[in-house]
């Protein structure tokens, strides 16, 4: 079904966080959030763009992906319309930005399904009206900060815990949350890319503590020497930023490089990437979770959806808005029984609240097709 657009509204928003968030890549205290509206005669779409305001999770950066969508891509949609199925197929001329494309598309994505009064979980396929939901917890200036943060996450109801790793705050960290809560908790760790092959050994004794996985520990193009490190270690691999697309997955497959897959939508493109990736992933009997990247109500409603999927087995970082922000964009998501309801209303099923949105915005530009 063609969509005739109007035009899109580049809008920033600045989203201060509840407590800084340090990752081995970065802190963070605030986000710095591109939004995506498209507007059609029959309404419009939203979307949140992922990328963050300095390239260190990937290439992507929140003024260049303004830009290329102002200089490139918006202007690549045809003015009689589009499918949001097409969208990937006119963008692709466009080497990388796929957050950027990312957002375009789930806006067009949303708008067209709001205009069918269809939602998104039933688009993509959700199996579940609620999702359970795990909680990714930044590395901290001391263990007992640590402790604190993980007891506080329990007690909120999260069925899982991540925890940010890098070289000098791994083995210890992990150890004492282990024997402080326990066999029972279901705990993994995060290395967004922090160490080397040569580190093997080091990770390895990561084994002893019964963890779910062990997120991305080598760097994003390092595929080969993750399917070597994955024969050495006994915590199952999981691959994140080297996972770009369903030829990236399937490559990584194919190599032993992991055996399991965290499905960021924005970075591979776009939710119709990432349902392609997790019928892939399911073919070959790899689980599949949903990623997060400290999105608003906006980007968390079409992760909740995603998560939804009958292949994502593990609980995702699809956490409620308390956990990053005071006041959300939209009605804020909040845990029950350590679940998020999947929206169930047209398109994301969410949008942002009037008075919330004037507030925060810092800026906007309007781009006529």
């Amino acid at each position: 079904m063609k969509t005739k657009i109007s035009g899109v509204e580049l809008r920033r928003i600045a989203m201060p966080l509840v407590a800084p968030f340090r990752t081995s890549f970065g802190v963070e205290t605030s986000r710095d959030v591109l939004l995506v509206r498209v507007v059609t005669p029959d309404g419009e779409g939203w979307a949140e763009c992922a990328a963050m305001s300095e390239p260190r999770y990937c290439s992507e950066y929140v003024d260049g992906a303004q830009d290329v969508l102002r200089k490139f891509l918006v202007p690549a949609l045809p003015k009689d319309g589009v499918d949001a199925q097409a969208v990937g197929r006119i963008l692709h001329p466009f080497t990388g930005h796929r957050m950027a494309k990312s957002a375009l598309e789930t806006a067009i994505l949303d708008a067209q399904l709001r205009a069918a009064g269809e939602s998104f979980g039933s688009f993509l396929g959700a199996a579940r009206d609620r999702v359970p939901c795990g909680v990714s917890v930044g590395i901290m200036d001391s263990v007992p900060e640590l402790l604190d943060a993980v007891e506080g996450y329990i007690a909120e109801g999260y069925v899982r815990i991540k925890l940010k790793i890098e070289p000098g705050w791994d083995i210890e960290p992990v150890r004492v949350v282990r024997e402080r809560f326990g066999d029972e908790l279901l705990l993994q760790v995060d290395a967004n890319a922090a160490y080397t092959l040569t580190d093997a050994q080091h990770l390895a004794e990561l084994d002893e503590f019964g963890l779910l996985l062990i997120e991305q520990p080598l760097a994003n193009d390092d595929v080969v020497q993750h399917a070597q490190l994955a024969k050495l270690l006994r915590t199952p691999v999981c691959l994140d930023e080297s996972i770009e697309s369903a030829t990236d997955a399937a490559a990584a497959i194919s190599l032993g490089a992991c055996s399991v897959i965290n499905i960021k939508p924005p970075r591979v493109g776009g939710y119709l990437e990432a349902r392609r990736i997790h019928d892939l992933a399911g073919a070959h009997g790899i689980p599949v979770w949903c990623g997060g990247m400290l999105e608003t109500g906006i980007g968390r409603a079409a992760n909740v959806a995603l998560a939804a999927l009958p292949g994502c087995t593990l609980p995702g970082d699809t956490s409620g808005s308390s956990r990053y922000f005071a006041t959300d964009l939209t009605e804020p998501f909040v845990l029950s029984d350590g679940h998020l309801d999947v929206p169930t209303g047209p398109g994301l099923g969410v949008e942002p609240l009037p008075d919330v949105l004037r507030e925060v915005t810092t800026s906007s530009e309007w781009i006529a097709l």
